[in-house]
C-alpha cells in the first residue's frame, strides 16, 4: 500500500469520523475520482470495519482503485 493511500485515508476518516458523509463523498468524487456507486461501497465497507484505521481504510481504497504501476 503507497504513502499516498495512507494519506488520503487519513483524511477520508477523519470525515468520517465526524459524521460528515457529505464532504467524504466529495472527497471521493472530486480528488479521488471513484464514481457514486464505488462511493458508497467503499463507505460501507468502513462502516463495517472491525477496527477503522487509515491503514484498514487505505487497503479498501487500493481495492477500488486502478493498480498502481510498478
Amino acid at each position: 500500500m503507497s504513502a499516498t493511500w495512507k494519506y488520503q485515508a487519513r483524511l477520508l476518516k477523519q470525515m468520517i469520523d465526524s459524521n460528515n458523509e457529505t464532504q467524504a463523498h466529495l472527497y471521493m468524487e472530486r480528488l479521488l475520482l471513484f464514481p457514486v456507486d464505488i462511493q458508497d461501497q467503499i463507505i460501507e465497507e468502513i462502516s463495517h470495519l472491525p477496527h477503522c484505521s487509515s491503514d484498514a481504510i487505505a487497503n479498501i481504497l487500493g481495492h477500488y482503485s486502478i493498480q498502481e504501476l510498478k
